[in-house]
């Protein structure tokens, strides 16, 4: 099942760490977090990514060029007229990565739109790639089989400031609105099934996936709930960044099921 990860956005509010870079480049312990995103989706057998780049995309592309032969054993001969690369042995997770110029400044809605073309007919999911979960991928999938809707979508309870889901007593979407303080409702956390229909809510809107497409399937019954009440923490500004960091460095980092 192929996977989307959103990662164009310009990470304002960590300027300290994007002024430079995009932000899933960020790094937590060692590596970027988009690698900590895909390794948890890879642990669970999904290892073909379509990423929709925008901001800096072009340093995304290269750090899996980079990638590849850091973690390989190769041989460079230069000694003939056009140099050739061999491949002795690579220590590569076996992923298949798809990397979009989605545009510098397009919405998510758009961003899923430009790359339709690269996930064909079937069932594909989507987050963010820049929040970390100790999510059972197995009981998502299983949640948005069972509710046999367009769309299932994570939700957690946390105070944060995210777009807040009202759920039906049966686990459906009745709508999304913004966070009241008042509010203990749970939050979007990403991690989405979809089917390939949710296209035919974005047709022409060109503004966030998270606001009209999704309004438009919970106002038809479309949008199911995965409720997750483990480990989640998006990587918004830069003391969110520095408690991860400090989680993998300490070894403490829940969402690491990888050896």
């Amino acid at each position: 099942m192929k996977v989307v990860l959103m990662a164009g956005g310009a990470g304002l509010r960590l300027m300290e760490e994007t002024r430079e870079r995009p932000k899933p480049l960020v790094t937590i312990g060692d590596m970027p977090v988009i690698w900590h995103i895909m390794k948890t989706y890879s642990a669970f057998g999904h290892n073909d990514f379509v990423i929709c780049a925008g901001y800096r995309q072009s340093q995304i592309k290269r750090w899996f060029n980079d990638y590849f032969l850091v973690r390989s054993d190769v041989t460079f001969d230069l000694t003939g007229e056009a140099p050739a690369l061999e491949v002795h042995e690579s220590r590569c997770e076996p992923w298949r990565v798809t990397i979009a110029d989605t545009g510098r400044h397009a919405l998510t809605g758009a961003r899923l739109a430009a790359v339709r073309d690269y996930l064909g007919d079937e069932t594909f999911m989507m987050t963010y790639a820049d929040g970390v979960c100790d999510i059972d991928l197995d009981a998502l999938l299983a949640r948005h089989r069972e509710a046999g809707r367009a769309a299932t979508i994570t939700c957690v309870r946390r105070p944060q400031s995210k777009g807040l889901i009202d759920l039906t007593p049966d686990g459906l979407v009745r709508e999304f609105r913004e966070k009241e303080h008042v509010d203990d409702d749970p939050i979007n956390a990403g991690y989405m099934v979809l089917e390939p229909e949710v296209f035919d809510y974005i047709g022409d809107d060109d503004g966030p996936f998270e606001r009209g497409p999704m309004e438009r399937m919970a106002a038809a019954g479309q949008l199911a709930a995965y409720e997750h009440d483990g480990f989640w923490q998006c990587m918004d500004t830069l003391q969110e960044r520095t408690y991860l960091d400090e989680l993998v460095r300490e070894g403490r980092a829940p969402w690491i099921r990888w050896s």
